[in-house]
C-alpha cells in the first residue's frame, strides 16, 4: 500500500437530496463504519446529507461509493485535505430537520440556488465595482479572514441569517457575490435572497476552501485576507491549508490569537476575552471540571476527547 494511503485525510462533502427514510440510512451507515476508524460528524435530514470526516484515504474513498450507492446519486460536493492528525475526536452522525440550519423551512435547493462562480470566475466577479460581495459566515469567522471589502451581515450563527440581510437595502436587480467556507451556507443563503426577489445572485463554488486549493494550484493572486475558519480540530486554515496560528477557546469555541491566551480573561477550557461576560457561574464550574479531567488524563499519558491522534498513536 501507498505511503498516500497510510495518510490522515480530510473529506468534507454535502448533497441536497430528497431522503425519505433518514432513520434507515443512519442504520447502514452506522453498521458501514462499525470496522472503520473515522471520526467525525455526518448529518442527515429529508433534505440531504452533510459530512466532515477525517481517516485513512481508503476507508473514506469506500464510505463516499457506499453514500452515492445509498442515496443513488453519481456527486457529491466533496473536498478533500490531508493532514497529520485526525480532526476530530469521535464519529457521529446525527439525524436532524436540515444539514444546514437557516430555520426557514423546506427551500428548492435546485430550483432557488444562485448561480454558481467557479474560483477561475471569482475575483473578476468581485472585482466589478457593481458586484455586493457578502460573506454569509458568522463574526468569529470573519474576524480572521474574508475577501476585502465584503460585507458582513453580523451574525452569531447561520439561522440569523435571514433577519440579520433585511437591514441591507439592495435593489432587487443588484449583482451578489456570497460566499461560505465550503459552499453550503450558500446554497441555501442565496436560495432565500432568490425568494425574496433579488434576481442577480451568485456563490462561490465549493467556497473558501476551493478557492485557496484552485489559487495554490495554479499560482494565481489570491484576493482572500487572513485565515479561514474551520469547524474541526485544525481550527483554521491558511493560504497552504495548514493550520496552527490559533489555538480555541473550548468554552466558546472562537479562535484565538496566541496573545489573547496571556490576557486574564483566558481560562484554559473555561473563558476568554469573548465568552468571559457572558458565561454563567454554572456553565464556567462544568467547563473547569471537564478542564480538570483533560489535565489530569493528559499527565497520565491517557487519551482524552479533546487529545490530537495521529496514526502513530493507534
Amino acid at each position: 500500500m501507498s505511503s498516500e494511503y497510510k495518510r490522515l485525510f480530510v473529506y468534507s462533502f454535502y448533497r441536497f437530496v430528497d431522503i425519505t427514510d433518514v432513520f434507515e440510512t443512519k442504520n447502514i451507515l452506522e453498521q458501514f463504519l462499525q470496522d472503520k476508524n473515522i471520526r467525525g460528524t455526518i448529518l442527515i435530514a429529508n433534505e440531504g446529507i452533510n459530512g466532515s470526516l477525517s481517516g485513512q484515504k481508503t476507508d473514506l474513498y469506500h464510505l463516499i461509493k457506499k453514500i452515492k450507492k445509498i442515496l443513488n446519486i453519481r456527486k457529491l460536493d466533496l473536498k478533500i485535505n490531508k493532514h497529520d492528525f485526525f480532526t476530530f475526536n469521535k464519529l457521529k452522525i446525527k439525524i436532524k430537520k436540515e444539514i444546514v440550519t437557516l430555520g426557514k423551512g423546506k427551500i428548492d435547493i435546485k430550483k432557488m440556488r444562485g448561480n454558481l462562480i467557479d474560483p477561475s470566475k471569482w475575483n473578476e466577479l468581485i472585482a466589478d465595482k457593481d458586484t455586493i460581495v457578502l460573506d454569509v459566515r458568522n463574526n468569529f469567522e470573519i474576524d480572521i479572514g474574508n475577501f476585502e471589502g465584503s460585507i458582513r451581515p453580523n451574525t452569531n450563527s447561520f439561522r440569523e441569517f435571514p433577519e440579520a440581510i433585511k437591514k441591507y437595502k439592495f435593489s432587487r436587480n443588484s449583482q451578489i457575490a456570497m460566499y461560505c467556507t465550503g459552499g453550503i451556507r450558500c446554497e441555501k443563503a442565496s436560495a432565500h435572497l432568490k425568494l425574496r426577489g433579488f434576481t442577480n445572485v451568485y456563490q462561490l463554488k465549493g467556497g473558501i476552501i476551493n478557492y485557496i486549493q484552485y489559487i495554490k494550484k495554479n499560482k494565481t493572486k489570491s484576493k482572500w485576507k487572513g485565515d479561514c475558519f474551520v469547524f474541526d480540530n485544525r481550527i483554521a486554515l491558511d493560504e497552504n491549508l495548514h493550520s496552527g496560528k490559533y489555538v480555541q477557546c473550548y468554552a466558546c469555541r472562537r479562535p484565538l490569537k496566541i496573545s489573547e491566551t496571556k490576557l486574564k480573561s483566558y481560562i484554559k477550557g473555561t473563558s476568554c476575552k469573548y465568552c468571559i461576560k457572558t458565561r454563567s457561574q454554572s456553565q464556567k464550574k462544568r467547563s473547569a471540571t471537564r478542564q480538570f479531567q483533560i489535565d489530569k488524563a493528559e499527565k497520565k499519558g491517557s487519551p482524552h476527547p479533546f487529545k490530537k491522534i495521529s496514526l502513530n498513536y493507534i
